[in-house]
């Protein structure tokens, strides 16, 4: 199990400190703003809608590990996606981080690895904040996103 917790970390520290899809986008359809005053994590969250599909979507923002690799591992598994499958995989994360713990690995994928999030409560408002920033990207939500 240690084996498995040392992977989990490294890929976070890889996504934290080379993170995907990160920069602002012009042309986004959508967008929306996250805050966690806890802690103080940043993010905004730009959605290029193409038909029904996430065309594109990248972030900017500051804050810690686990908020900055959640906002990256968010974007790679949300591209490509519709909004409805997009809200199931926000369904399942949260799900992972903040409930039962219990997702379908096959559709969180990679996500899996903030499973251990769910342990530390302040941990899990880093994890989610992106992806409620995303759900009000989606929703059209003029209101910054808050975690409190």
């Amino acid at each position: 199990m240690s084996d498995l917790r040392d992977l989990y970390q490294q890929m976070i520290l890889d996504h934290y400190r080379r993170p995907r899809n990160r920069g602002e986008m012009d042309d986004c359809t959508f967008s929306a703003d996250g805050f966690n005053p806890l802690c103080g994590d940043r993010i905004t969250v730009f959605v290029k809608m193409e038909e029904d599909k996430i065309a594109d979507i990248r972030f900017v923002g500051d804050g810690c590990a686990i908020s900055m690799a959640s906002a990256s591992m968010m974007t790679e598994a949300i591209k490509g996606k519709e909004e409805q499958e997009a809200e199931a995989l926000f369904e399942s994360f949260h799900a992972l981080v903040a409930g039962d713990g219990l997702a379908d690995e096959a559709e969180v994928g990679k996500l899996q690895v903030f499973g251990g999030v769910r342990d530390y409560p302040l941990r899990v408002k880093c994890a989610t904040l992106t992806w409620h920033t995303l759900r009000a990207a989606l929703r059209g939500t003029d209101e910054p996103v808050s975690t409190e």
